[in-house]
């Protein structure tokens, strides 16, 4: 039986001392793409966040490829996360925003920029490395985050609405190209979002807040 590469057992979620969602059970499968819907307030971020361990669960535990990660601090979880916003470093270069979670866990600069180099080309951006953060696009700038947020290697990719900001023709196109990336790495993802059409368009699985929080 296969490892699963992310699972939540009874996760309970709260924020500023309230509870509001309680005995989610999630299971990824290596490289699976699990997208959860639900409108907005429905604790879709706040499940991300406390899997990524940004926000503290109230109860349960956490797991990655089987190893329980709920008490380990954010970098050491194996999870990547992109956001609705890029949140990219603006005095950093593009290959140097890609190359930062490298060089945290120790690697030497050139390691670094030869996988930056590597996921750059990969997303299209082979020709950016050099370039300002301000000079990108809204497309652009997400593919580098994603490049960034795939460049440690995580075992898991929590992405939170990260094409809500694009036009609809971009988002689709977006969500097609991530999710073949990801399952060229092996990458298991949680994607959330309020539109079917990119639930679909970018998941194995589709599930709604109200079936794990049921």
């Amino acid at each position: 039986m296969t490892t699963p590469r992310l699972e939540t057992r009874r996760l309970a979620l709260g924020y500023a001392g309230a509870t509001f969602a309680t005995g989610i059970d999630l299971v990824l499968a290596p490289a699976e793409i699990v997208a959860i819907l639900g409108p907005s307030g429905s604790g879709k971020s706040t499940l991300l966040a406390t899997i990524a361990g940004v926000v503290p669960e109230v109860a349960g535990r956490v797991l990655v490829d089987g190893v329980d990660v709920t008490d380990l601090p954010i970098h050491r979880r194996g999870i990547g996360m992109i956001f609705q916003e890029p949140l990219l470093f603006p005095h950093l270069s593009v290959a140097d925003n890609v190359a930062y979670g490298l060089r945290r866990q120790g690697r030497s600069r050139e390691a670094a920029a030869e996988r930056a180099g590597e996921l750059l080309d990969w997303v299209g951006l082979a020709a950016y490395g050099g370039r300002p953060i301000d000079e990108l696009s809204g497309g652009q700038a997400q593919r580098v985050a994603l490049a960034r947020a795939l460049a440690p290697n995580p075992a898991v990719l929590l992405l939170d609405e990260p094409f809500s900001a694009l036009d609809l023709d971009l988002r689709q196109r977006l969500a097609d190209e991530v999710a073949q990336m990801l399952r060229v790495e092996g990458v298991a993802a949680v994607h959330v979002t309020h539109d079917p059409g990119e639930a679909t368009a970018i998941a194995d699985r589709v599930v709604s807040m109200l079936q794990l929080t049921g």
